[in-house]
């Protein structure tokens, strides 16, 4: 699988720079368990990466801060037992990662203010339960 990982359409992760290293998986698998190499990390360094605009780097190193180990953020997928579906979910999973987190910000909110009509629903409101507690204030017992 040594294709070239499509983030968007204007980054694309080249396959020179995702590692992957394979290991054991732990969990159910039957014969295979303790022999097949299925669990999968897959690296990619975003600090040093090539293909990232400086916007895009200070954004996902921003967003990704957490995750990231001296500028390289690691996944690991063992879910399925083959390691082709682990592959496929690891990429999967480092795409919506970076996706998500290149993604520019919102535009701010801008403040409005309320309606005329709102705010006289809004005192109509307020003065029809003032109503209902002074019907409930009674005279008492005689």
């Amino acid at each position: 699988m040594p294709d070239d990982l499509a983030v968007t359409r204007s980054l694309v992760i080249p396959a020179a720079e995702l590692r992957e290293r394979f290991s054991r998986s732990s969990g159910p698998g039957g014969q295979g368990v303790n022999t097949a190499d299925s669990r999968v990390e897959l690296s990619w360094d975003v600090a040093g990466s090539a293909v990232l605009t400086p916007t895009q780097r200070s954004r996902l190193l921003e967003h990704l801060a957490p995750r990231l180990v001296d500028g390289t953020l690691t996944l690991a997928a063992s879910e399925h037992r083959t390691q082709l579906a682990n592959r496929r979910a690891a990429r999967e999973r480092l795409t919506a990662l970076v996706r998500d987190a290149a993604a520019p910000p919102p535009p701010p909110r801008r403040a409005t203010r309320p309606t005329r009509g709102s705010q006289r629903r809004r005192l109509d409101t307020k003065k029809q339960r003032g109503e209902v507690k002074r019907g409930r204030r009674g005279g008492g017992w005689d």
